[in-house]
């Protein structure tokens, strides 16, 4: 019988794999021509496990908030320690519940380890970090046409949000808006 997958916090090391994800999940969604991210961006934005971590480390542990970087990556590698997949997330804040939680940025499995349960495995392990931070709630956005997301989700136990509507500043309308007066 084959040993199970397994997740941990991405290491510098695992910089260009986390980059190739994010270039072939920007070509899923047609969007490849958008991404900015480079190996060097990464490695300043990111917060990392120590370098040779092969599991979760005591500073990865669910209730222990990076002190430095912007975001996270959980690496999911297969039996045949090939990385499968990724979620990038960051923490957020839920005013009303005093709480912190996560936005799932990314979710990207790799199309020959889908229909594994991998894509499931990296939302409980974030549901588990929630619940480690006491936090309020883990979210994140999914683009309308990706029924077999939405589905996949919806089985997990996730709800639409249809009463929010999605806003952004960014590119040129971005410099704009912070160089304008009040």
């Amino acid at each position: 019988m084959p040993e199970s997958p397994s997740i941990r916090h991405a290491t510098h090391e695992d910089i260009p794999e986390v980059l190739a994800m994010i270039n072939e999940l920007a070509g899923f969604e047609n969007a490849l021509h958008e991404v900015k991210a480079t190996e060097a961006s990464l490695s300043r934005t990111l917060s990392f496990a120590p370098e040779s971590s092969s599991s979760f480390h005591e500073d990865d542990k669910p209730n222990h908030l990076p002190e430095r970087g912007y975001a996270r990556a959980l690496i999911l590698v297969d039996p045949d320690m090939r990385v499968a997949g990724m979620a990038l997330y960051f923490y957020n804040y839920s005013t009303w519940r005093a709480a912190p939680g996560i936005y799932l940025e990314d979710l990207f499995v790799r199309p020959e380890y889908r229909k594994k349960g991998y894509g499931g495995l990296l939302i409980r392990e974030l549901a588990k970090q929630v619940v480690g931070l006491n936090g309020g709630r883990l979210e994140w956005a999914c683009l309308k046409w990706n029924e077999n997301a939405l589905n996949f989700y919806r089985g997990l136990g996730a709800k639409t949000m249809d009463e929010w509507v999605g806003l952004r500043v960014d590119g040129d309308a971005l410099i704009k808006l912070a160089e304008s007066e009040p």
